[in-house]
């Protein structure tokens, strides 16, 4: 992800220069992927209303035993997970739409895709970006290696991975000490265990969970069943990468704003980044 373009025989990059940051391949990948989960996120809770309802196993109906639910009970919303309920009223469960009106979904108009009722066009544009995410991410892959950004800007290097470094860049961020000059070029490693996650971790997850949901894909497949416990099993670990994913997204959001809004978004836009100042300096 990140480059440093001085010519050999130039002084490394201070703190106040501007230097190319992000390659094409990454800025491209970044986008499509933010409009992608983006959609598919929505589209997902407008499917997850349909039914409402998460289980462990092979079977799941509305009279089975759920470890998650949201609906509404006398009237008020509820977020029920395992024995514990939840007052979600105005939020999940029960809200109201653009006019105004009371509804009794889980999830409200403005979190899903369509957002008025409507499961086929849910699972229309579900699909499509499903096939939009599986082949750019195969391709950030394919590329990542040939170009060797994987290998050399991500993977950790073993004495970063000892937890005296760890621990230390857990503080620094909790203090909100970011690197600074050159040192700014390079993930920490928090960066690279977060990004390797989400490559590597939630979004292969995401789609072989999501596969496994399809009677066809079962058919032709039948092992994803067995590697998952089951469709109901499946459809659970989905939801939870989904929501892995929407928390990965709000820190990395966050990060963003607290770093310098307009320095990092311009660096994946244009992959021109402005390396900040030291403190001595």
């Amino acid at each position: 992800m990140t480059e440093d373009t001085r010519e050999n025989g130039m002084p490394p990059p201070r703190g106040g220069d501007l230097v190319r940051r992000h390659r094409p391949s990454t800025r491209l990948w970044h986008w499509i992927n933010a409009f992608t989960i983006f959609v598919m996120l929505m589209s997902g809770l407008m499917i997850f209303n349909a039914h409402p309802r998460l289980y462990w196993g092979q079977y799941g109906a509305n009279y089975d035993r759920a470890w998650l639910q949201i609906g509404a009970s006398g009237g008020r919303g509820v977020l029920i997970i395992g024995r514990e309920t939840i007052d979600t009223t105005g939020l999940l469960g029960v809200w109201k739409d653009q006019d105004g009106v009371e509804r009794r979904r889980a999830f409200p108009w403005w979190a899903t895709i369509p957002s008025s009722y409507s499961l086929a066009d849910a699972r229309i544009w579900h699909f499509f970006f499903a096939w939009v995410l599986a082949v750019s991410a195969a391709a950030y892959l394919v590329v990542s290696l040939v170009n060797r950004h994987l290998q050399r800007d991500l993977l950790p290097r073993g004495e970063e991975l000892r937890p005296r470094h760890v621990w230390h860049d857990i503080r620094d961020h909790l203090r909100l000490r970011f690197p600074r000059g050159a040192a700014a070029l390079r993930y920490n490693i928090l960066q690279k265990l977060a990004y390797l996650s989400v490559i590597l971790g939630l979004i292969p997850l995401l789609i072989l969970t999501g596969l496994t949901m399809a009677p066809g894909v079962n058919a032709a497949w039948p092992w994803l069943l067995d590697l998952f416990g089951g469709r109901q099993s499946a459809r659970s670990i989905h939801f939870l990468c989904a929501a892995a994913m929407l928390l990965f997204i709000v820190v990395h959001l966050l990060m963003v704003l607290l770093a310098g809004p307009f320095n990092e978004i311009r660096s994946m836009i244009t992959g021109r980044y402005r390396l900040p100042k030291e403190v001595d300096e």
